[in-house]
């Protein structure tokens, strides 16, 4: 079997490395962090949602966004300081608006299929995650919002989506925890929450019983002989050394663009930042008012996952705005009056905020399968769906391999 390099220990890195390991193949995992899972994969919204695989290039979609270009608490806001990486994704995101309608039904038919296998791992591995399979529901203030996601629904069905509409009544008896007016909802029970940097440290864990190295160290330089090996030179604990391999897979979030260069592909990732809050419920009447369904708010774009009895998270907008990490007040705001206003009786007086860089490429799917080079594959770019999607496009990639 093959001597597979890793670039990423994220959660598609570390899926990918139990994918292959499961396959009997050599693999080492590389990332310049210290532990597993310490960027993307750290804090997200925590939903592995199928029923939030719309891709955003839509019309509608640019239309929202060049209206909330001059609200600083907007949910998508995008930094109009040019660069030729920003604008080269932007202009590629526009021109797969064609393509809007068979790229959400195809992420849709990936979400179904990558939940079983997840779930399959978990269990076989003894992950805890405080996984919660209560469905996921969204909401609607208003009839046209309703209308609107009702379009989306269909798609989403197309794709395989066991998804329903649901009155403003029946949203108070699926989560009575929930305050303010509303139109009326979809509600997909299939779908489920969890904690992404538990799981992944777990799977991290469980590769290192099946034989998975990791190195945790800065990669100086990867060089290719004319046999198609793979020569890579890291910065391992002050001292500079060389590993050898026949194959090797970018799982690197935000930095794959970078790797796919020194391997010969363009591949225009482009890091698109998020925030989240964890709610600390260090009550008993924070912990029974908090929502155990997970939601999302769609005017807000806002999504909720309880993890465990003591965590409420809310994740939520888009920041198109470089290799900037800052965790902003004006952003992480929004997110904490939402949470008082439809949840007054939740303490918010200990929350904690992050700020992660999702890597998305401009048609919203993930770059999964084979490079230009003998010997070089990718699994990234899964964007605001890497949890969702990791399971399955980890089978994938590991599939191509030979």
């Amino acid at each position: 079997m093959s001597r597979i390099a890793i670039i990423g220990a994220g959660i598609t890195g570390v899926t990918t490395a139990h994918a292959l390991a499961q396959r009997g193949h050599h693999v080492t995992v590389f990332d310049r962090h210290r532990y597993a899972a310490m960027e993307t994969s750290f804090a997200n919204g925590g939903q592995l949602s199928a029923s939030n695989a719309e891709v955003w290039n839509s019309a509608a979609t640019v239309l929202k966004g060049l209206r909330w270009m001059l609200t600083r608490d907007a949910p998508l806001l995008v930094n109009p300081v040019p660069s030729w990486h920003k604008y080269s994704w932007m202009g590629e995101f526009l021109r797969q608006i064609p393509h809007y309608r068979a790229n959400t039904v195809e992420t849709v038919r990936l979400a179904i299929a990558a939940r079983e296998h997840l779930f399959s791992i978990a269990e076989r591995e003894g992950i805890d995650f405080d996984l919660e399979r209560r469905g996921i529901l969204h909401v609607y203030k208003t009839r046209k919002e309703f209308d609107a996601a009702a379009k989306v629904n269909a798609l989403l069905r197309e794709g395989g989506l066991d998804r329903s509409a649901v009155t403003s009544s029946e949203l108070q008896r699926i989560e009575p925890t929930l305050h303010g007016e509303f139109y009326g909802g979809f509600f997909t029970p299939s779908d489920s929450t969890g904690d992404i940097h538990k799981f992944t440290r777990g799977l991290a864990d469980a590769c290192a019983r099946h034989g998975v190295q990791f190195h945790y160290a800065d990669i100086a330089s990867i060089e290719q002989s004319g046999e198609g090996r793979f020569s890579l030179t890291v910065n391992l604990e002050g001292d500079t050394q060389r590993f050898a391999f026949e194959r090797i897979v970018v799982c690197a979030g935000v930095k794959s663009r970078d790797f796919a260069a020194m391997l010969g592909d363009h591949l225009n990732v482009y890091p698109v930042k998020g925030y989240s809050i964890t709610v600390c419920l260090d009550d008993e009447t924070s912990q029974a008012r908090a929502p155990w369904v997970s939601l999302l708010d769609d005017s807000a774009k806002i999504v909720t996952s309880r993890l465990g009895a003591e965590r409420f998270r809310v994740a939520g907008t888009a920041e198109i705005n470089v290799f900037n990490r800052d965790i902003r007040s004006d952003r992480i705001a929004p997110l904490v009056d939402w949470t008082r206003r439809h949840f007054p009786e939740v303490s918010t007086a200990r929350v904690i905020p992050w700020a992660g860089l999702r890597p998305m490429l401009p048609s919203m799917l993930p770059k999964v399968g084979r490079g230009k080079r003998r010997g070089v594959f990718y699994n990234t770019g899964h964007g605001h769906l890497g949890w969702t999607l990791s399971a399955a496009t980890a089978q994938a990639v590991a599939g191509a391999i030979q």
